[in-house]
């Protein structure tokens, strides 16, 4: 996160500009081109990723999977009833009816048993090859995009700047809780607590462990990195973990932009789209720090 306050030289503006100290340049050319590749690369993942599921919509926890194994967690399907198929979707053991969503879907008269509807999914139609060169297309895409940054923010010292949590952060972070359930944010050039914990755990947690067991789950990886399926408990483990790190991006996505109409729209997308982003008046008897 760069941060120039509209009053320095150097920053690009004319003089009349310059009496704006609220606007500043908060987000530099390479957090905003990161940002939406990878906003990108995990739309495409994800509706890649649902075409792949629906090729065998279970997911099981263990080494092996089959109708004689009883380790399944979770299933979409669908089942002939007194009236008519229908959709289900069934969580550890609990079964519950989803039809024309998941399970059994499409326009009237046309409906199909289909565990993602074809809205959600890329290609729309079945197409499991072009789904899968779709998904590992955008995933080295996201891969390299996520070791590129952090080894730039390394370098740069932005990982230490802006989004290690501090002590007084953690002190912060009840009072942070506070205000963002009464909808009451604070624009500053920094990071609250929670952003800086949710792009954390997003960026060192949830996108790691994705890619990590996207490789486990690829039988070309067995013969490199061996060790790495039987860490993570087997194939089908890893494919669990994989769709449930999925689960928490989608998550994450909406809190996401729900924190973004809450705080300032306009705000907030010009600020990831030209860099530029106006904070609160300084309070009285308040410093402006330099970046």
């Amino acid at each position: 996160m760069e941060t120039i306050t509209m009053s320095q030289p150097g920053a690009g503006v004319d003089a009349a500009s310059t009496k704006d100290a609220t606007l500043i340049y908060r987000q530099s050319r390479w957090t905003r081109l990161t940002h939406w590749l990878w906003a990108i690369s995990l739309f495409f993942l994800l509706l890649s990723g649902l075409q792949i599921f629906n090729a065998r919509p279970q997911l099981y926890i263990g080494k092996q999977s089959g109708f004689e194994y009883n380790n399944t967690v979770f299933a979409i399907g669908a089942e002939n009833t007194a009236t008519g198929p229908r959709g289900y979707t069934e969580i550890f053991g609990h079964r519950f009816d989803t039809t024309g969503v998941l399970g059994w879907s499409g326009p009237a008269g046309q409906q199909t048993s289909r565990a993602f509807p074809s809205w959600a999914t890329i290609p729309s139609y079945y197409d499991l090859g072009t789904a899968r060169v779709v998904h590992f297309f955008f995933a080295w895409i996201l891969t390299t995009t996520l070791v590129v940054w952090l080894v730039a923010s390394l370098v740069n010292g932005h990982l230490r700047r802006d989004l290690a949590p501090r002590l007084d952060d953690l002190k912060r972070l009840p009072q942070d809780i506070i205000e963002h359930a009464k909808l009451r944010f604070h624009h500053t050039r920094e990071y609250n607590t929670l952003q800086k914990m949710a792009y954390g755990g997003v960026l060192f947690v949830l996108l790691p462990l994705m890619i990590i067991t996207g490789l486990a789950m690829s039988p070309s990886m067995n013969s490199v990195l061996p060790w790495l399926n039987e860490l993570l408990g087997g194939r089908q483990t890893a494919r669990t973990i994989h769709f449930t790190v999925m689960v928490l991006l989608v998550g994450f996505f909406i809190v996401h932009m729900m924190m973004i109409l809450a705080a300032g729209p306009i705000n907030e997308l010009r600020s990831i789209i030209t860099g530029w982003y106006r904070t609160d008046p300084p309070r009285h008897g308040d410093t402006e720090r330099s970046a």
